[in-house]
């Protein structure tokens, strides 16, 4: 054991977890640590200077490299900055663990702000460490918490006297999280007799998928079925897009999933339930039908039956529960049931065809657009993309138009934002390429999300972090439109609906590209659709970051 400062403790027990790298903006709070990181040049301190950035970054960085990420915060006024993308974190499951300097334990009576409650709601685990001997012990169950299935961010608050104090302590990194869970027997055989019988079975995939590396799993157990496959999210890739049995995402909670003709019989839900990212859900709907079996895999055991009634649940590890259902369905699958799957995906691969000429058709109808349609924009640009570039998508209400543009086949291709809270995109770009430095990779934001952490581009020029920003400048929240389309529609009545639109238009629409320009980025205003090739080409060969400023079509 050796006598060492919580602040020393804290910094050998980041590199015993194997961190690169510290996302934040420092206070004084935090000038402890900041001294303390001068003698651990292994340890790389991203500097940003406007919170958001930071969360967005760890979360992406952790994300993609399936590690946790490390943020550290000034007190409760740079924490109240992070806490937005932080609900993205918690939302999404990310191993995080986010962590803030805070006053001497002594100043309670002069006031001293409880900043672990401040994020007891959005975090795994909350807590303070008031004295030297917590801080390495609770930096790690921090990232205990955070790596341990279900996976998410947790807290720690550093009291100035912990910091600065001195403990007595051997150091030594939390556990390799050898804590996944295999299914249950019996499950999985009544989920099997269920699916094996099933007439017309759905699967539903979420972001659980590509958190356990299952997608391969569950593809198998798809095609065993002949089974249509939606996504309840789709922040990362979770099933081939370009997979004849896709059919893209459902916003179960709004009566979409209940539609589908023939109906359903049986579903397979993998990963969390979502009732989708819009506001004017139905809570009390039976989100699969009144007839349909359900049977539902999570790691977490809270989400199963939560909401839904629910066949069989079964709480496991998705990528050892679908491996496990794959050998129990291939041996249980009648001849005539293998035959039906057979004939169900060749009706599936009939449907995608007619969709991908729809998308192909609207493509062309509003290929002329003025401005710049979403389509044309994600069209030209698909065709100049690197096989293995690495997708950032923040594109908001553009993001059907990037996914129908750019086939996601593979995992680690795409990230989005898990939560709904604007503002991730602009970091999460840059925590994308810290984790994958020999890829080139491309953020697509939409303006209003962007101007939410416009300082990004600051950390971007300073570091000459080599990513692309694609900004999809509509001059409005058009989400916002949206949503109040349905809410004059839905709840008012309203048919066609009509709104003035308050607060929606962005009257003096930005000039990213001018902004970017300031920042040191070299960036370009594109409104001329037979610009955007070349552009994006310029772009991609800079070895720097660059952005492109693209003025599309606004309309609802």
């Amino acid at each position: 054991m050796a006598l060492i400062t919580g602040k020393h403790a804290l910094m050998q027990t980041l590199r015993a977890e194997g961190i690169k790298y510290v996302f934040g903006n420092p206070g004084t709070s935090e000038s402890a640590i900041m001294d303390a990181i001068e003698a651990y040049p292994d340890i790389d301190y991203v500097l940003v200077v406007q919170e958001g950035v930071a969360m967005g970054m760890a979360d992406a960085y952790a994300r993609a490299t399936k590690k946790p990420a490390f943020v550290n915060l000034h007190i409760e006024t740079g924490l109240g900055n992070g806490i937005s993308l932080l609900h993205n974190a918690w939302d999404g499951g990310t191993q995080m663990v986010l962590t803030a300097g805070n006053k001497d334990i002594r100043e309670m009576a002069q006031s001293r702000t409880d900043l672990a409650g401040i994020t007891s709601n959005l975090t795994k685990w909350s807590a303070e460490a008031t004295h030297p001997d917590a801080v390495p012990l609770m930096t790690r169950r921090a990232f205990n918490e955070a790596k341990s299935p279900p996976t998410g961010p947790a807290f720690v608050a550093y009291s100035a006297n912990a910091l600065d104090g001195q403990v007595n302590t051997d150091i030594f990194p939390s556990p390799t999280p050898y804590t996944k869970q295999r299914p249950d027997t019996d499950a999985i055989e009544t989920a099997t007799q269920i699916l094996a019988t099933a007439t017309n079975p759905a699967m539903v995939v979420g972001d659980r998928v590509a958190q356990s590396d299952a997608m391969n799993e569950a593809v198998r157990v798809a095609e065993l079925l002949g089974a249509r496959v939606m996504s309840s999210s789709y922040a990362e890739v979770n099933f081939p897009s370009s997979h004849p049995q896709y059919v893209g995402p459902t916003r179960l909670g709004y009566g979409e999933f209940s539609k589908t003709s023939p109906p359903h019989d049986a579903v397979l839900m993998v990963g969390k339930i979502t009732d989708g990212y819009y506001m004017f859900s139905e809570p009390t709907l039976r989100y699969f039908g009144d007839q349909i079996k359900l049977i539902h895999i999570d790691v977490d055991s809270s989400s199963v039956g939560r909401t839904q009634p629910t066949e069989v649940g079964i709480i496991s590890d998705p990528k050892m529960a679908l491996a496990d259902l794959a050998e129990s369905l291939e041996a249980e699958m009648s001849g005539s049931s293998q035959e039906e799957a057979k004939g169900r995906i060749t009706k599936l691969i009939a449907e995608n065809e007619a969709r991908e000429f729809s998308w192909k058709k609207r493509v062309s109808d509003r290929w002329n657009a003025a401005p710049i349609s979403p389509e044309r924009m994600m069209g030209e640009i698909s065709t100049v993309l690197p096989n293995n570039t690495v997708i950032c998508n923040d594109a908001v209400t553009s993001s059907r138009a990037l996914t129908d543009a750019i086939p996601t086949n593979e995992a680690g291709k795409m990230f989005g934002g898990a939560g709904g809270a604007l503002g991730w995109g602009m970091g999460a770009t840059m925590g994308l390429k810290l984790a994958n430095p020999d890829k080139p990779v491309v953020g697509f934001l939409g303006d209003g999300s962007a101007m939410m952490t416009i300082q990004g581009l600051w950390t971007a020029s300073v570091r000459n972090i080599p990513v692309v920003y694609v900004i999809c400048n509509n001059g409005v929240y058009r989400v916002l439109k949206i949503n109040m389309n349905a809410y004059k529609k839905n709840i008012l009545g309203q048919d066609p609906p009509q709104s003035q639109y308050i607060g929606m238009d962005f009257d003096k629409p930005f000039d990213i590209a001018g902004i970017a320009t300031a920042m040191g980025i070299h960036a370009q205003r594109i409104e001329d659709p037979t610009d955007l090739k070349p552009a994006m080409e310029q772009a991609l060969a800079l070895g720097s970051p660059a952005l492109l400023d693209v003025i599309i079509d606004g309309t609802v």
